[in-house]
């Protein structure tokens, strides 16, 4: 290999993409899924399978349907609420793979509730299979446990499977980690880099303090970064240093 190939090389050949259904959603109120924002998502994933070979794995969220917290404010049974927030999730995740597929990428959805006619179980060798021969593995239904986030579902799902890296897809203005909240206070500043210990001693609100758990006991790197802004994925995944790294 010369020198350009080992600059050019990508620093990660396995990834796992946690998004939130949030980045799913367009600016109307009764618009859950904005099918264009899905196509661009879909476009940019398929694009760097092609251009970069990362193999790519991904966590979906549901808050733009459903969040457990919300039945919970209204005196729903916590559990049932949280099994709510799972089936949005795979909602999101179907639509996901629609759209993937119809730019010529492979994709599997897995979900860790049991629904065979639309999606396979999740089974890690399975999902790890997927990915060395080149498909997109979606996982659904966080890990099928209620008081877990999808955030969480991602961490898990990233270790079981060997990746070298959680990414963080951020949206609603977001671009990494700030050591304050850039709404409350315009001095705050963006985080080139953070250490898990950091992160949870500041409360920094990368993620759930469970996910930042699990990635710091594994070595777990993760890019928080914005999946809004187009490019951006590519990017990260070509090696830029967008957003904030932690580890």
């Amino acid at each position: 290999m010369n020198s350009q190939e080992a600059i050019s090389k990508p620093p990660w050949s396995r990834v796992l993409l946690k998004l939130s259904g949030e980045a799913f959603a367009s600016d109307a109120a009764d618009e859950t899924i904005d099918g264009a924002v899905v196509e661009r998502i879909a476009k940019e994933i398929a694009e760097v399978c092609s251009s970069l070979g990362t193999q790519v794995a991904i966590v979906v969220g549901g808050g733009n349907i459903w969040r457990g917290t919300t039945g919970l404010a209204s005196g729903m049974d916590r559990a049932s609420a949280d099994y709510m927030g799972m089936l949005a999730t795979v909602i999101n995740a179907l639509a996901l793979q629609d759209a993937l597929e119809r730019q010529g990428q492979p994709t599997r959805v897995q979900t860790a509730i049991g629904m065979s006619q639309i999606a396979e179980p999740y089974i890690r060798l399975r999902a790890i299979r997927h990915l060395e021969k080149g498909r997109v593995v979606v996982f659904a239904a966080g890990t099928g446990n209620p008081f877990f986030t999808t955030d969480t579902a991602g961490a898990l799902r990233a270790i079981e499977i060997d990746a070298q890296v959680l990414l963080k897809g951020t949206h609603g203005g977001a671009d990494g980690v700030y050591d304050a909240d850039p709404k409350l206070d315009a001095d705050a500043r963006l985080l080139d880099e953070v250490s898990f210990d950091e992160v949870l001693a500041r409360d920094l609100r990368a993620m759930d303090l469970t996910a930042i758990t699990l990635c710091r006991e594994n070595s777990l790197p993760i890019r928080v970064f914005s999946i809004m802004t187009p490019g951006n994925l590519h990017g990260v995944l070509g090696g830029e240093r967008i957003g904030t790294l932690i580890r």
